[in-house]
């Protein structure tokens, strides 16, 4: 048996403790508001056992409902809230068509059964939502939430009886405010339900977190839409990219990475769908390494002092900028190459010539990488390299 249904359990049986404590303390004390609070935890009975089944029922998956029937657990949350509102109504009813009948004599045993009950609910409740924020569960947080309003009704109910004590008539306003915050968290836990179930945006700061990480990859051009929604304890998530490579099957390298990287980040995924489109460029911006003349090829990527780099419009060939450039990585003793590979990237290269390859070394990664063709080359001069560039 895996922990929520373990706690669907405790849950349950909590409850139960709780109902039985509170109907033996407005027996013996004759308050309307313990029999307005022991009602409350009637429906905290029913709710937590519909928990219990909305937690078994989630984990299944069928040709039918090929994503899972998580958002169960949401409509479990739905349904826990109308317990609630119906808990409150049976209060408010109580108060109103009841006859209180305080037994003062016994009000000092009632509020050390109250003190007990508001132990017992504190302590759950905690244990509760801390589990289920830990796995992800809605209903139990739901159920959790829900369990704490015994504690917030107790306390009031506390202060009701101490007032009786006193010989003030608190009693009936004492069962007002647990009304008041019954409805208030029936409230909160319908509005979460109810997002989830039409589909509202999972949180910002999630959503946040996914986007860093899809425009952390270099090949990435941009995000046209993403997209994000809960179903129960788990997250849906889909973007539509634009990358850069050079094949399908490169972007769908690109693609399965950035998958993966937001499932080791983003807790609870349960299913990504990345649509990517290939870069759509007007112009293509290459690199070629040069020797101090500027006219012959250097026979060394890294150390090559300048680097002619060039931008043609892709539509008939014309050069649109040409540039030298100093290498700023020419004199360092080491890591040359993809400092010079790096430092390529941030000005948007798309293609390199190099008379020699890349395979197995620094700049082979970096390029590949980023989407960056290498074409490997036995022209000798940059002229006549321009010439196969502009014809490309």
């Amino acid at each position: 048996m895996e922990l929520n249904e373990k706690i669907g359990i405790y849950s349950i049986a909590v409850n139960l403790l709780l109902v039985g404590i509170k109907i033996l303390l407005s027996l013996l004390s004759g308050s309307i508001a313990l029999v307005a609070d022991a009602i409350h935890s009637s429906s905290d009975v029913i709710s937590s056992a519909t928990v219990l089944v909305g937690i078994k029922i989630s984990k299944r998956k069928s040709k039918t409902f090929p994503f899972g029937l998580y958002k169960v657990e949401n409509f479990v949350s739905l349904l826990s809230s109308i317990f609630i509102f119906g808990a409150g109504y049976e209060i408010v009813h109580t108060i109103f068509f009841k006859t209180q009948n305080l037994k003062i004599e016994n009000l000092p045993y009632a509020m050390v059964g109250v003190v007990l009950t508001i132990g017992i609910t504190f302590a759950f409740s905690r244990y509760e939502l801390r589990e289920g924020k830990a796995i992800g569960s809605p209903s139990l947080i739901a159920d959790a939430q829900h369990i704490r309003t015994d504690m917030l009704s107790s306390g009031v109910i506390l202060a009701g009886l101490i007032g009786s004590a006193f010989g003030l008539n608190l009693d009936k306003v004492a069962a007002l405010l647990v009304v008041f915050f019954v409805a208030k968290s029936g409230l909160r836990i319908l509005i979460d339900a109810t997002r989830v179930l039409l589909d509202a945006s999972i949180d910002f700061k999630t959503m946040d977190q996914v986007k860093t990480i899809i425009m952390k990859d270099p090949r990435v051009i941009s995000i046209n839409a993403i997209f994000g929604r809960n179903s129960g304890p788990f997250k849906f998530i889909e973007a539509n990219i634009v990358v850069k490579a050079g094949s399908l099957e490169k972007a769908h390298f690109v693609s399965s990475k950035i998958e993966k990287e937001i499932r080791q980040n983003v807790s609870r995924v349960d299913h990504i769908l990345i649509h990517y489109e290939p870069q759509k460029k007007e112009t293509t911006t290459c690199a070629v390494p040069v020797i101090e003349d500027k006219t012959a090829i250097a026979d060394h990527f890294g150390s090559a002092p300048y680097f002619y780099v060039a931008t043609k419009r892709e539509k008939d060939g014309v050069l649109v900028s040409e540039a030298y450039l100093h290498n700023p990585a020419s004199a360092d003793e080491k890591g040359k190459g993809i400092k010079v590979s790096e430092w390529l990237l941030e000005m948007g290269v798309d293609l390199v010539y190099s008379p020699k390859g890349f395979e197995g070394k620094g700049p082979g990664y970096v390029f590949s990488d980023a989407g960056v063709g290498v074409n490997v080359t036995e022209h000798k001069t940059l002229e006549d390299i321009k010439k196969e560039f502009q014809r490309i």
